[in-house]
């Protein structure tokens, strides 16, 4: 899934003299308050992070309150969803006008009736509401169906997204694999097929080669045999 990235950050945490018998501790509570928020240091929402602290005895920061930096080098996972994007959730929610999706278990977002293509047609099957295709009778969506959908704005202060179902490689993850994968192994088939077609020829080609040289061959041992025969007489 696009929008998901991993970043290598030197960064410096500023304690309390009184985290100073626990600073690991400490540190770890700190990054913990940022996660799943979108952070403009980082340019994204911090979902994990994995921490190397440098020096455990930081430096004193004197003010009117004297906290003190620790140094440490951290990997953080990110999600940053930029425009034509293409990111993945769960289908929670259908209307007539609109599907609602949960993005990584924590981003909302919402795909509104003029972002999905006219293929989709919006009833009711079994009780249940259903964007099915038009085209491909087995491309449906509907509430627990996976989707893949291409961004259009994402608001970083409620971590809301804008999708659309527009482009064609959209649509039920499950659907658009198993299409992809059938292309694939059709894809297979005729280059398997090209090639039992150029061995055979090629085999036809060897045999003709072959067939015409022995006629040659034959046509050869004949005029010598000729030649012979005229100069014993």
């Amino acid at each position: 899934m696009e929008g998901l990235k991993v970043s290598d950050a030197d960064m410096e945490v500023y304690l309390h003299p009184s985290k100073s018998k626990k600073v690991s501790q400490a540190i770890l509570r700190e990054l913990s308050s940022l996660l799943f928020k979108f952070n403009e240091i980082f340019e994204g929402v911090l979902l994990a992070y994995d921490v190397n602290i440098l020096d455990k005895n930081g430096k004193i920061l004197f003010g009117i309150h004297p906290y003190f930096g620790v140094k440490l080098k951290a990997k953080l996972l990110l999600f940053s969803p930029k425009p034509n994007m293409l990111v993945e959730g769960k289908v929670v929610r259908l209307t007539q006008a609109s599907i609602h999706v949960i993005v990584l278990g924590f981003s909302s977002a919402i795909i509104t009736d003029q972002d999905i293509r006219e293929e989709f047609n919006y009833t009711t099957k079994y009780g249940e509401e259903v964007f099915a295709s038009r085209s491909h009778k087995r491309h449906v969506i509907k509430v627990g169906t996976m989707i893949r959908f291409l961004v259009k704005s994402f608001d970083e202060e409620i971590l809301h997204i804008s999708g659309s179902l527009k482009p064609a490689h959209t649509g039920s993850i499950r659907w658009l694999d198993k299409k992809s994968k059938n292309v694939c192994l059709a894809d297979s088939s005729t280059t398997k097929r090209r090639e039992v077609e150029g061995k055979s020829e090629m085999q036809d080609n060897e045999t003709v080669g072959a067939a015409v040289s022995s006629v040659s061959n034959d046509h050869q041992i004949k005029k010598s045999k000729k030649r012979r025969f005229a100069e014993d007489h």
